[in-house]
């Protein structure tokens, strides 16, 4: 995993102290998908919310070298994952506001995960047809998602989990437990992202990096 330039020091820091956080109170999963990260240069990026629109997103670098790469070689998934950034906007990352930095992090982190999953899958296709990856949107939010809440639920503190009802994400019991709200989530994903299985589904991944398949 790589920086780029010019980043500031304070949001360097508070990433860093993010991925430690992962690392520690995470899943199998979190710790496996930071792991490849750090084995990888997948690039992070800090930008204005007003450029990016959102608290982070997740691309591929230079769609046209990936493209070139993917026609002269094939890739492991530590190769995909160089083609990929994840930027978070500074104003997530704030003054010390270390549960938007995680929450975002593991959040785009599942979209780096699928997407060089993607990338891995389409260069080898000539010789493993049958174990292409190409999810669409729904399915990479959805995923994405999931990792959030199961990441709220390994945290376990009032400040995360009650976000995570706030954002129907988790649900609370009666005796006051908190569980994956996965209907919640379909509704979210309804909502705010004009999503549903049975019905807009969005761009698969390969069109969404702007992929020649």
């Amino acid at each position: 995993m790589k920086f780029e330039r010019g980043i500031e020091k304070k949001h360097r820091k508070s990433i860093d102290l993010a991925c430690e956080m992962i690392i520690e109170k995470g899943n199998d999963f979190h710790r496996h998908m930071m792991n490849e990260f750090f084995e990888s240069k997948l690039l992070i990026k800090v930008e204005p919310v007003k450029k990016i629109n959102a608290s982070g997103v997740t691309s591929v670098i230079n769609a046209i070298m990936t493209n070139v790469r993917m026609a002269r070689e094939r890739l492991s998934l530590r190769d995909a994952l160089s083609e990929i950034y994840i930027s978070i906007a500074a104003e997530t990352i704030g003054d010390g506001f270390q549960r938007g930095v995680e929450g975002t992090f593991v959040h785009e982190g599942r979209h780096a995960y699928d997407f060089a999953q993607t990338l891995e899958s389409l260069s080898n296709a000539d010789v493993n047809p049958l174990g292409v990856f190409n999810p669409n949107l729904y399915e990479m939010e959805w995923e994405a998602h999931l990792n959030a809440g199961r990441y709220m639920l390994c945290i376990n503190k009032p400040d995360y989990v009650d976000e995570g009802v706030q954002l129907m994400i988790l649900g609370q019991k009666p005796d006051g437990s908190h569980f994956l709200n996965e209907d919640g989530i379909k509704q979210r994903l309804r909502d705010s992202y004009g999503l549903a299985a049975d019905g807009n589904v969005g761009s698969l991944a390969s069109e969404m990096m702007g992929l020649r398949v």
